[in-house]
């Protein structure tokens, strides 16, 4: 309900706040190693997506709001299982849980909207109905600020799976325990990947 009345507010601040929002997480979470503040600026960059959504369509909003809880469940999901705190440890995770380091570079990569996953799902429909409604300027600088997060998402998936850390001939390599994820991190993550076929019917839900 809330939703619906957020069109009421004046459309030019509501486009206005979420350029800025989209612009400010993504430049602020440049230089950042801590995953947790890493997903808190990606949460505002994700947030700008979502004032611009409320703008368009109430449903829009709806569709994106559910598709970036997914994309989060399933990042938080599986850096609580790894115990992943830094960007280093991302690096070390790939000996103990090979699947799940796998599971969470592409769920980060949906998560930077990259196609063919689902995380592009929710910035596609918003560019469309951006460039159907004569915005065209909007949608481009909209789509340009996510070039910053697209960094540092493509640089958590180069730490997590093209680095090793420093070891020597004596280390003691650890058993693969790990190698079936849990059935709910497995749930989400499938969702987080493979929602984009969905797209033409949540269309025409707009």
């Amino acid at each position: 309900s809330l939703l619906y009345m957020i069109p009421h507010a004046p459309t030019t601040s509501m486009l206005i706040m979420g350029i800025i929002s989209a612009l400010l997480g993504g430049w602020m979470g440049l230089n950042q190693t801590q995953t947790r503040k890493l997903m808190a600026f990606s949460s505002i960059a994700h947030m700008g997506w979502l004032m611009i959504a409320l703008t368009l369509s109430p449903n829009l909003a709806t569709i994106t709001l559910l598709v970036y809880i997914i994309l989060n469940v399933s990042m938080f999901m599986t850096m609580i299982l790894t115990t992943t705190k830094t960007t280093m440890d991302l690096s070390t995770t790939h000996s103990c849980y090979p699947t799940l380091t796998a599971l969470l570079m592409t769920s980060t990569m949906s998560l930077g909207g990259l196609p063919p996953l689902s995380g592009f799902l929710p910035k596609w429909l918003i560019l469309k109905l951006l460039t159907a409604a004569k915005m065209p300027l909007m949608a481009t600088i909209l789509a340009l600020a996510t070039l910053p997060s697209l960094y540092f998402y493509i640089r958590m998936t180069y730490i997590t799976m093209l680095t090793s850390p420093p070891n020597t001939t004596t280390t003691e390599y650890k058993w693969r325990l790990y190698m079936q994820p849990p059935t709910n991190i497995m749930t989400f993550v499938s969702l987080s990947l493979l929602l984009l076929p969905m797209t033409p019917t949540l269309a025409n839900t707009i």
